[in-house]
């Protein structure tokens, strides 16, 4: 049986579409699968290090590496209605002078936040789970959240100043492109074509028995409340998870141009 590191996310949709593939649920076609979790910019920088063979990638982060790693056609975050939010405390207004937290310089949130506020020049990198608080307090005039970070800014007082997502279905008339799955092409062409054939089974299996990793979801999830979790997984897993199509090879299309006409690939 050959050992294969798979690198992914705490959040509850990949936690959600890799359950069943390490849990053994989806025929292995003799490999063994051994999770690596980490929150989404440290799988970036580990990509860029070459660390991982098959990891998560924020699509930012997959287009700067594109000629070392390979997308797979399942297990994408695709969709609407599910971009980053700019969220700030009631009456903040957006300058050029405001200070955003972001969950990471080779995310696709900062992407899109770039594409959308070309003038965005105090920017910090901050964890991703504590971005909410830190604005909250005020170390920060704005913040840039992603995750389920979209469903409980509120309780915190905050208000939304731009939902990113909206405005690159505006622009676009597209899904937002948000993170994929890669390998490092120099595994090879058959262990992509398994390992994306294993995947694509596990999100299948895991959207036909969604209770079957309730478990497995909530020993990662940053927030634990049932609703929070049910919600951002209807939100991140859907039809272009199981496989990207022709619609979501050609929003992703779209992001890279974009970024190369902005200068920021």
């Amino acid at each position: 049986m050959k050992s294969v590191d798979i690198a992914f996310s705490p959040c509850p949709n990949d936690t959600f579409i890799f359950h069943a593939m390490l849990h053994g649920l989806v025929d292995g076609r003799g490999y063994e699968f051994k999770p690596l979790i980490h929150d989404v910019e440290t799988l970036n920088r580990l990509a860029f290090e070459g660390s991982t063979a098959v990891t998560k990638l924020s699509f930012y982060s997959y287009l700067l590496l594109k000629e070392r790693y390979a997308m797979l056609s399942s297990g994408a975050a695709l969709g609407h209605g599910c971009g980053p939010l700019l969220v700030a405390r009631p009456g903040a207004k957006n300058t050029g002078r405001m200070s955003i937290a972001v969950p990471g310089m080779h995310t696709t949130a900062y992407l899109l936040l770039r594409l959308w506020f070309p003038d965005a020049a105090d920017v910090t990198e901050r964890p991703f789970d504590r971005i909410i608080a830190e604005v909250a307090d005020g170390k920060f005039d704005a913040g840039l959240i992603i995750h389920e970070g979209r469903f409980v800014y509120m309780d915190s007082g905050l208000v939304r100043l731009v939902d990113l997502g909206e405005w690159w279905e505006a622009e676009t008339g597209m899904p937002i492109p948000l993170g994929c799955i890669a390998m490092k092409r120099s595994c090879g062409e058959g262990m992509k074509t398994d390992v994306e054939g294993i995947l694509r089974e596990s999100v299948v299996y895991a959207r036909a028995n969604s209770g079957a990793s309730r478990v497995f979801v909530k020993r990662y999830a940053q927030e634990m409340d049932d609703r929070v979790i049910d919600e951002h997984i209807g939100l991140y897993v859907n039809d272009y998870t199981v496989d990207l199509g022709e619609k979501g090879a050609a929003a992703i299309e779209r992001l890279e141009g974009m970024a190369l006409r902005a200068g920021l690939l």
